[in-house]
């Protein structure tokens, strides 16, 4: 008997296994992706302005996994339940931006550590007192912010509209240099005595065990450890609820920008931010 030919797929007509190869690639790929952004690095997104002069509203940045080891907060999704403990865990080190997932909703938000567990935090008249000393600041000029549709500088910042040398809108914001006991410094924005609020005087409290006292550098506008749920952090936050410390600026969009116009991907970029460093400098 002679040898027949396999019947092929008529033209037109979809091959099974090359659907099936196909959707098995997007599922290794999906998987791929997921593994890599959960124990590695994931890409970041700036949605506010409470960790200014850092960080501005529209930065991407990069954040690691691995520094402080793995917990439920490591994935892109998360519950918004605590479950104790880290695989291979490690406390952060003071002046470390981190991104962390709030209790209550799981959403991720990025703010500096400030303190550690066993320290008692207070903050008298906008001035951060650790274990009872003030923590060193001195005024540090100001911020020079071009304002665009990601940084308006209104509201409460309006009155800090100037014109810059290039003739444009700037955010004039006054900037305090603060450094930790253990040396590394960072800008924060204090807007002055006519925004005192809450979060201006604080305290004292205690980290307990297992936690970390985490604040926004953007003093005046910054719901964090000093503020409740479910706006704040409600307090010191489990070193579970850490998802990974923020590296690097990869780049920042001004707002003008649509996402059904690729060519406004483009001009809608600021320059001058790519790259830059968001580890603390050390004295």
């Amino acid at each position: 008997m002679s040898d027949l030919p396999e019947p092929q797929p008529s033209q037109g007509e979809p091959n099974p296994g090359s659907w099936r190869s196909t959707i098995r690639f997007v599922i290794l790929l999906f998987a791929g992706v997921f593994t890599f952004q959960t124990v590695a690095a994931k890409p970041f997104y700036i949605p506010s302005s409470s960790m200014m002069p850092a960080l501005v509203k529209g930065d991407r940045l990069v954040v690691t996994k691995y520094p402080y080891g793995w917990s439920y907060a490591s994935p892109s999704i998360h519950g918004s339940t605590v479950i104790p403990g880290r695989l291979l865990g490690s406390l952060p080190e003071r002046g470390d931006i981190v991104t962390v997932a709030r209790l209550g909703d799981g959403a991720d938000l990025i703010k500096r550590v400030i303190g550690l567990p066993g320290d008692t935090i207070a903050v008298q008249n906008g001035v951060v007192i650790l274990n009872g000393r003030e923590v060193k600041r001195v005024a540090h000029g100001t911020a020079m912010l071009p304002v665009d549709a990601n940084l308006p500088c209104d509201g409460v910042l309006g009155k800090f509209q100037r014109q810059g040398a290039d003739g444009k809108l700037h955010c004039e914001l006054p900037l305090f240099r603060e450094t930790l006991p253990n040396g590394v410094s960072y800008d924060t924005i204090d807007l002055g005595p006519d925004y005192l609020s809450f979060g201006d005087n604080f305290g004292p409290v205690t980290v307990p065990a297992g936690h970390v006292f985490l604040m926004g550098d953007n003093r005046d506008q910054s719901a964090d450890s000093r503020f409740p749920l479910p706006t704040g952090l409600g307090g010191a936050v489990p070193v579970e609820s850490l998802g990974g410390r923020a590296e690097f600026v990869t780049h920042s969009y001004d707002g003008s920008g649509s996402a059904i116009n690729p060519l406004s991907w483009v001009t809608s970029l600021r320059g001058g931010r790519a790259g830059e460093s968001l580890r603390p400098a050390k004295d």
